[in-house]
């Protein structure tokens, strides 16, 4: 099989060419010409140079590939420019499955988030049953990704063969950027986060979410979604297994949300007059209000999809972070 995988260069999409070529398969990437290709190093794929905005090199990428992997998206919780979370999400989602539809492609992988999944009150696990409103999506990245998912089930509805995947925090080898999660796993290994706050996350190793993409090409539901997750840990227990594995101790300083909010502002404020991003934002503590606690069994019903221990997880992402240059 021959497959487009776009966001090659990044951190989810990196783990999903590899599992792609360890199941002997052709695959070709989009990249940008400013893209790093560190995460592709070593690795036997075909480069097309493009972006999700240039619809000619798109249909060009695409020819001859049976299967389209989709990955490609702006995760930052925080923009000096918002609408360009929307071009890329938005827009470059429809740019691309538009161009599946005029090529030969036999399916489509998704690569959503469950920033698109409702959330239970009670912090109980949430699963592909429980519907999110827009009005209910907090900040840009999650208001993008709700409304690109949302024209993929459509255009599901509509004949596209298209299977939506959901993966819920990543971690692992390759975090370049870093993610915002990889951030907090990085920080936290080197010292550099002496409190946190109560909330909790679905932990998973960034490749078995890779393998979970493999798995929907071959067993999805068109027109489905998967949550492709892990184990959810409340934050001081992440950072007491990242203390384990980094040999550094775990923060003990627990602060209120509320004290950090004002502080976020100021952060944010402070990075637009610098033209540069902030760590802290006023979307992310928001976010921590609620325990982002997820289902898979889904997946693992339908799929066939496992994860491995939240530990190995991040001892893997400990080691990377410490061993890259």
């Amino acid at each position: 099989m021959q497959a487009l995988v776009t966001g090659a260069s990044g951190f989810v999409g990196a783990a999903v060419v590899r599992a792609l070529l360890a199941a002997g398969h052709q695959v070709r990437v989009l990249l940008r010409a400013q893209s790093s290709r560190r995460n592709l190093a070593g690795l036997a794929v075909e480069p097309v140079i493009g972006d999700l905005a240039d619809v000619g090199a798109l249909d060009a990428a695409l020819q001859g590939c049976e299967a389209l992997f989709h990955v490609a998206a702006d995760y930052r919780l925080w923009a000096p420019d918002p609408q360009a979370l929307y071009r890329s999400n938005v827009d470059g989602t429809r740019n691309i499955v538009e161009a599946a539809r005029r090529s030969d492609v036999k399916r489509v992988v998704y690569t959503s988030s469950v920033a698109t999944i409702g959330l239970r009150p009670d912090s109980q696990p949430s699963d592909e049953t429980d519907v999110a409103q827009l009005d209910a999506m907090i900040g840009h990245y999650k208001r993008s990704k709700f409304l690109a998912e949302n024209w993929v089930l459509q255009a599901a509805r509509d004949g596209a063969p298209i299977v939506i995947v959901n993966p819920s925090t990543p971690i692992g080898p390759g975090d370049v950027k870093p993610t915002p999660t990889g951030r907090l796993v990085l920080d936290a290994a080197t010292g550099r986060m002496p409190a946190y706050v109560d909330t909790g996350l679905n932990i998973v190793h960034v490749d078995d979410v890779a393998a979970g993409h493999l798995l929907a090409y071959q067993h999805g539901r068109i027109g489905e979604r998967y949550i492709l997750g892990g184990t959810d840990l409340s934050l001081q227990r992440i950072l007491s297994m990242i203390a384990l594995a980094s040999g550094r101790p775990a923060p003990r300083l627990r602060l209120p949300l509320n004290l950090l909010l004002p502080v976020a502002y100021a952060a944010e404020a402070l990075a637009r007059l610098r033209g540069r991003e902030t760590r802290i934002t006023v979307d992310g503590i928001r976010m921590a209000r609620h325990r982002m606690y997820f289902s898979s069994a889904k997946a693992v019903r339908e799929l066939g999809y496992r994860w491995r221990p939240a530990q190995q997880a991040i001892e893997d992402a400990v080691r990377w972070f410490v061993q890259s240059p």
